[in-house]
């Protein structure tokens, strides 16, 4: 009809199909906390379906990893691991089984006592860490030893291990990751 009035535009995220965000928690948190919710609303405004798996009750690393990759093996298509201090351990370990397309780490539990060691070269994707410098759960040198061993993006922020105050920054941090690996590589002349 000629004098309609044209349709509002759209203001709801439209995920593309196959495109997965998974968040990981960490040891004392939930599957949806204010970290996690924050970020889960830049995975869907880049076009991402967010899920974030439960590992309440399960102390061992290993069972936190079995978790997340039978988790994931329900999902296809592309699949960006996220995680938080005892889940960014968890989302390194897993990275490669699940042959992810990204690795997004905030104060990773990585090279801590009682944990068990990760094989050298995972994950084997792009990664990006992001730790406060204050730091009183996992060292930030924990994260600056694993940036520099597998040539991923570091960030290291003022705050805390839980990073609270800095989480307009890490939605930033975020988007930019998740927009970076859709960027063709520059080609070199």
């Amino acid at each position: 009809m000629p004098n309609e009035p044209p349709a509002p535009p759209s203001v709801a995220p439209v995920a593309v199909a196959n495109r997965h965000v998974v968040f990981s928690h960490g040891q004392e948190s939930g599957p949806w906390g204010r970290k996690i919710s924050a970020l889960a609303e830049v995975a869907r405004a880049e076009g991402h379906e967010a899920h974030s798996v439960d590992y309440r009750g399960i102390e061992d690393p290993r069972a936190r990893v079995a978790r997340l990759t039978d988790f994931c093996k329900e999902l296809a298509g592309d699949l960006v691991l996220v995680g938080s201090s005892m889940g960014g351990f968890v989302s390194v370990a897993a990275g490669a089984l699940l042959h992810a397309r990204g690795v997004f780490l905030i104060a990773p539990a990585l090279y801590m006592a009682g944990l068990p060691e990760l094989h050298p070269g995972l994950p084997d994707c792009p990664t990006a860490l992001v730790h406060g410098w204050r730091d009183e759960v996992v060292p930030y040198e924990h994260s600056m030893r694993f940036a520099k061993a597998n040539k991923a993006a570091l960030h290291l922020l003022e705050g805390d291990h839980r990073l609270l105050d800095q989480i307009r920054v890490i939605q930033y941090l975020f988007e930019h990751f998740l927009i970076g690996l859709d960027l063709p590589p520059i080609a070199l002349e």
